[in-house]
């Protein structure tokens, strides 16, 4: 990072950018778990003056912001969320970093009132680092609405520093929060926070190195003694850029590290087990603590373990799984139907506006055609298509969310993965592909191994995406229908593709994580809430603003020129026919070895820029329209299906190749930008495409031998 220390009193002065702060200025760290309210406590006390960037030497989003006690002007610094700061990755690394040389003359932490005892590790960690420190306990509303109470008096006692409760959402607190950052800033000195007690032999090691490490250095000698003896390499290399190569290399120091670690080493604790020494005394003292302040209900309790005893379990949580999974696309199958319909009639007649307008302005001919019928109809499919399911799966994706059940699915999840050499966190990118490869590609960002998040990435779709799930559940309604089941059939067919697209997704990260990505899977914390009462409003605001909206703006975006290049392909005069005959014509052989046909390769590849349009361009091949087009019901559309040759093999093979093959231009777009190289990208093609073809030419030559195709 290159920070410049000046140490005046044992407060360091540098910003966490190698800038000091501007004179008269008080600088304060503020930090604590993920989920706990942090960044609404920012917003609460900056409000508009702030602005994010990433933390120097890391792909880190953090944020500034300035606020005003009377006269006085305060900077926080918000460090990213942490549930520990033995850096187990980047967001952790960067927290400790910046607790360290960050330039804080205070450091306001921030815990969650509902379950404490989490919180308090990183909390007891932080004290070890910054005396001056002032903890806000927040979400009280939570905590009152599940019946558990914290005795505010009883935590400030134990920990050694103010306490100071806060509903930061509705303000409560705020005021007395700020009147204590005031008190505590002048007067830093009036408290002695806590030290966890390590047992006597650590603690005799602790002081052997602490006295030798002398009073001189900016940052307390007790914290820097037990790094030296945990022996981190990453953090030595960061201790010794910032304090220099000199003050652990002194003789002194390098006799009382020795004669410390054979001390620890003749009494059990050699280096492996130390840290797990560390970690238990941590763990300890935090549920003591919560233990002596916090009354809960038993009912509370042991609903959310009743809960997760199912959940949770080996026999019944997988099951569990699948049928909430098949719930919800039972729900979006079913619901998405009447918008869908009413959007397409929509556009209908605002196809024939535009065209008059069009026509008053002077435009015909070609070009008229290509506007309307081109890039207008195509715009019509892709957001009739699209933005019912994603309407309805995205705020029932979010709700799980909202409730707690998204981590438990990632908790089951997490051995599979693990074998599969790759990362848990990998089941929820997973998951968020279901919504949008696109937004599954950006939400590997959570998974902190750079290996790991490569096999994310590159794995990712081989979910199905919202926007393959309209022809997916066109062809299952055509099995559905030929096997005689009705809308729940069609929901477990959808199912079963996808749990298949699971599992290739398994398949794939192992032979990538033993070829091209070999590694160890690293260890990762997976936060399991309790369960919480879903705020329907901010379900309905974030599913609809920042995810159905947000994908259907780019899917639009694509679906622009795409209806351009379609409406072109059908119109455009090549030998004997169109140029889309021309590759029709091209595609058929491999389409047949496939088990489908040139028109339906044809309509994947021109289908590129966004999967809704896939359908509708091969009904336009099929009706020789020169535009796309629009069938009244399912049913139609099997009989011009059947008249084109299709059969049930037809059907399955279709919905295998829509199922694994190539992700669409905006997620390839986002997987350019998320890894940087382009053979990444490609590979991220080639994977699920290969696997498509494979399975469709297999499956195609099993069933003619059986004389079923």
């Amino acid at each position: 990072m290159g920070l410049t220390l000046q140490s005046t009193g044992g407060s360091l002065l540098a910003g966490a950018d190698g800038r000091t702060a501007a004179p008269g200025i008080r600088r304060i760290a503020l930090a604590g778990n993920p989920n706990v309210g942090k960044s609404t406590l920012f917003n609460a006390l900056t409000g508009l003056h702030q602005h994010t960037g990433n933390w120097p030497g890391k792909t880190v989003v953090g944020a500034e912001g300035t606020f005003r006690l009377g006269r006085q002007e305060y900077q926080l610094l918000d460090l990213p969320g942490a549930y520990s700061l033995m850096a187990a990755s980047p967001e952790e690394e960067t927290a400790r970093d910046l607790l360290c040389f960050g330039g804080a003359g205070l450091t306001l932490l921030i815990a969650d009132a509902t379950c404490l005892e989490r919180n308090l590790n990183l909390i007891l960690q932080a004290l070890e680092i910054t005396p001056h420190a002032l903890l806000c306990l927040n979400l009280l509303d939570e905590a009152a609405r599940g019946g558990i109470t914290v005795d505010v008096d009883g935590l400030s006692d134990a920990l050694g520093i103010p306490v100071i409760g806060t509903c930061a959402a509705t303000g409560e607190g705020l005021d007395r929060l700020k009147a204590a950052i005031q008190a505590v800033y002048d007067d830093p000195d009036r408290r002695s926070p806590l030290q966890v007690d390590y047992g006597p032999v650590l603690e005799q090691a602790i002081r052997t190195v602490s006295d030798a490490l002398g009073e001189e250095l900016p940052l307390p000698t007790r914290w820097l003694a037990l790094r030296l003896l945990e022996g981190d390499p990453r953090l030595l290399e960061t201790l010794r850029r910032h304090l220099g190569h000199e003050w652990a290399m002194r003789p002194e120091v390098e006799q009382a590290l020795a004669q410390s670690r054979r001390l620890l080493e003749v009494s059990g604790l050699p280096g492996p087990t130390l840290r797990d020494r560390i970690v238990e005394a941590l763990v300890q003292r935090a549920q003591t603590i919560a233990e002596e302040v916090t009354t809960r209900p038993s009912s509370g309790r042991s609903r959310d373990r009743s809960i997760d005893r199912a959940l949770l379990s080996r026999r019944f949580g997988i099951p569990l799984m699948v049928g909430m999974l098949a719930g919800i696309l039972w729900l979006t199958i079913e619901g998405a139907n009447i918008p869908s319909a009413l959007l397409a009639g929509m556009f209908g007649p605002l196809e024939g506006l535009l065209d008059g307008l069009l026509r008053t302005l002077g435009i015909t001919g070609w070009p008229l055609e290509l506007l309307t019928v081109g890039i207008f109809r195509t715009l019509g499919w892709v957001i009739s298509v699209m933005l019912p399911p994603m309407a309805i799966f995205f705020p029932l994706f979010t709700l799980l969310e909202d409730i707690g059940v998204l981590p438990r699915i990632a908790f089951n999840l997490d051995h599979p993965f693990q074998r599969a050499g790759a990362c848990g966190k990998q089941a929820l990118t997973m998951c968020m592909g279901l919504g949008c490869n696109a937004a599954g590609v950006v939400g590997c960002r959570i998974i902190d191994s750079p290996r790991e998040r490569l096999i994310a990435i590159l794995t990712n779709a081989f979910v199905p995406c919202n926007g393959r799930f309209p022809t997916l559940i066109l062809l299952v309604g055509l099995l559905g229908g030929a096997a005689g089941m009705g809308g729940i059939g069609s929901a477990l067919l959808l199912t079963l593709l996808i749990l298949a697209g699971v599992g290739m997704t398994l398949l794939v990260s192992r032979l990538l994580a033993s070829t091209v990505l070999r590694g160890l899977p690293s260890a990762f914390t997976l936060e399991l809430p309790p369960y919480r009462r879903p705020q329907l409003g901010k379900i309905l605001l974030r599913s609809v603003f920042d995810r159905t909206l947000f994908v259907l703006g780019r899917a639009v975006t694509v679906a622009i020129p795409a209806g351009a290049l379609i409406w072109i392909c059908g119109n455009l005069p090549v030998g004997d026919g169109t140029l889309l005959e021309q590759i029709t014509q091209l595609l058929d052989p491999l389409g047949r070895l496939m088990g489908l046909d040139g028109i339906m390769l044809a309509a994947f590849l021109l289908g590129f820029p966004a999967n809704e349009i896939v359908l509708p361009i091969a009904l336009m091949g099929y009706l020789e329209t020169g535009a796309m087009v629009e069938v009244a019901s399912v049913a139609s559309i099997g009989e011009l299906l059947t008249a084109n040759g299709w059969t049930s093999a037809t059907v399955l093979s279709a919905a295998l190749f829509t199922l694994f093959h190539f992700p669409c231009a905006t997620t390839c777009l986002t997987i350019r930008k998320e890894t940087g190289r382009l053979r990444w990208t490609l590979l991220a093609i080639l994977l699920p495409t290969a696997a498509g073809m494979l399975l469709c030419i297999g499956l195609t030559a099993l069933l003619r031998l059986l004389g079923c195709a």
